[in-house]
This record gives C-alpha cells, sequence and structure tokens, in this order.
C-alpha cells in the first residue's frame, strides 16, 4: 500500500474511532464514582418475550456516586418517548448501578421501534433506546443454564403473583404523612442456585425496599426485612412518608442466584411495586 494511501486509510480510521468513542461517551460517561457531583445515566437492559405474544423492555440506571441521591421528576428532564412521558420510570436514583428497575411492555408487532428514555442532569442530555434486536434477548424469568427462575411476589396470601422484573403492581392505597404505612408480602422462591458467601444464611430470599418516584422522602422501618419461610414467605415492614402525594415504592426480591443487586445475567429477581396516595 502507498504511503498516501495508507495514511488515508489511517485518518479514516481514527475518525471512524473517534466518532464511536464520542457516541459510547454520550451513552455511558466514564468518569470516575465520587461521593457526589456525578450523573445519572439510563441502562437498556434487554428484552424478554410474553405469553401473550407481547414484548417486556427492560432498564435499568447508573447513578455514579457512592453517596448521593438524585431525585429527577418525570417531565422534560426524564421522559420516555414516543407516547406518554411517564411509562413507569424511577423518579428516585439511589447510588450506583441498578439492574432492572421497570419494564416497557411492548405490542406484538412492535418490530423495529424503538422506546427511548431520556435523563437530563448536571447539564447533560443521555438517552439510551430500547428495542427487540436478538442480540439484547434476556433470560430474566428462566436461567437456561441451571433452570433456575425469580422468586414469586404476592401481596395478600391468596392473591395473584408475579416473577421477573416486570414483577407484580398493588394499590393505589391511602396513607397520611407521618403515620407508618405497613408493608406486607409473601415471597417463595424454588431455591435453586447456590448459597451466597458474601451474605449471612440461612436466608433464601433477600428483599429491598426502595422509594420508585414520589415527591418526598420515604423512611422504611427496614429496608431489608426478613423472609419468615415458615409462615409462607411473609415478610413485613413500614413506610412513613414525608409529603403528601402519589408515591411508588418499589420492592426488589432476590434469590440464591447471587445477583444480590441485580446482575448483568438478568436472572433472577423479581420486582414488587406499591402505589401509595398519601394525604396531610
Amino acid at each position: 500500500m502507498s504511503r498516501p494511501r495508507a495514511l488515508t486509510v489511517f485518518l479514516a480510521v481514527a475518525t471512524l474511532a473517534g466518532c464511536l468513542a464520542l457516541a459510547v461517551a454520550a451513552q455511558i460517561p466514564l468518569s470516575p464514582v465520587r461521593d457526589a457531583g456525578q450523573t445519572v445515566t439510563p441502562a437498556y437492559e434487554g428484552w424478554y418475550p410474553n405469553e401473550d405474544g407481547t414484548f417486556t423492555l427492560s432498564f435499568g440506571y447508573f447513578n455514579r456516586n457512592r453517596e448521593e441521591i438524585l431525585d429527577i421528576p418525570v417531565g422534560p428532564n426524564n421522559f420516555m418517548a414516543p407516547g406518554r412521558q411517564d411509562l413507569g420510570q424511577p423518579t428516585r436514583f439511589h447510588p450506583q448501578r441498578h439492574w432492572g428497575v421497570f419494564t416497557v411492555k411492548v405490542p406484538a408487532d412492535f418490530g423495529n421501534g424503538e422506546v427511548v428514555w431520556t435523563l437530563v442532569n448536571r447539564g447533560q442530555t443521555f438517552a439510551i433506546p430500547g428495542h427487540l434486536r436478538s442480540e439484547w434477548l434476556l433470560d430474566a424469568k428462566l436461567d437456561l443454564a441451571s433452570n433456575n427462575t425469580p422468586p414469586a411476589l404476592k401481596f395478600a396470601p391468596s392473591g395473584p403473583e408475579g416473577r421477573g422484573p416486570d414483577g407484580i403492581t398493588t394499590g393505589p392505597v391511602e396513607a397520611r404523612v407521618g403515620d407508618p404505612l405497613s408493608l406486607t408480602l409473601w415471597a417463595t422462591d424454588d431455591e435453586i442456585g447456590r448459597e451466597n458467601p458474601f451474605r449471612p444464611q440461612p436466608a433464601k430470599i433477600m428483599l429491598m425496599w426502595f422509594k420508585h418516584s414520589g415527591p418526598g422522602d420515604v423512611a422504611f422501618e427496614n429496608t431489608e426485612p426478613r423472609v419468615d419461610k415458615e409462615n409462607g414467605g411473609k415478610s413485613t415492614t413500614s413506610a412513613t412518608f414525608s409529603a403528601p402525594g402519589d408515591y411508588v415504592l418499589r420492592v426488589r426480591a432476590n434469590d440464591l442466584s447471587g445477583n444480590i443487586s441485580g446482575g448483568h445475567a438478568q436472572c433472577c429477581w423479581t420486582n414488587g411495586y406499591v402505589k401509595v396516595t398519601v394525604s396531610e
């Protein structure tokens, strides 16, 4: 290859690499994790099929702060598109990486469509599309390597149950500012998986409660309440609200597969959502 042609090829490759780097940087900033002052970016985890022919898109986020919590209300700085701005995305962003926090169901004929989640914070705009590309197929409800399935959650002893990132939703229930709201659920699991050496046993299901969205703060009596296997998997905690308005609380149930905070394997955990209307 002649020297001028080699130089041309080199410059073309360098330009392409630079463009790709900029595109990646626009979606996933590489700034180091700090205690505060960092951005939060949306993440697309992938998709999985539903029995009725529809599909579920799973989204999470990465808050690069070790300690700082960010609140970004639904609106011009936190929206889904096309269609309704609010498709169940969080407005409170807890520190570090959170996998499969909410899902969006799309129709059987979704094809090459996209659902885009946009977050604006720290003067920057971050957008990530959800889609049905084959390489993004998830094993969210069955780990094919082990036949492991997510825990089952229900909010009444004989009520409906949910499994996986889409999980189950209840409410709205009513609460008053300053008065603890009792939160009770039942969690069971197939107990397929491995014992986790980093977490005390014999807990078979690990629960963690979060404020998902809402105008004020939420104080939980216990963010990681025990699951009483001898009582049908019953677990109880309470939440106290600082301001009136509409809230969503999220509980994440992890099994013994080791994915304590979600995990890139995308199996096996289940989300539960409680809608709460809080009055003065």
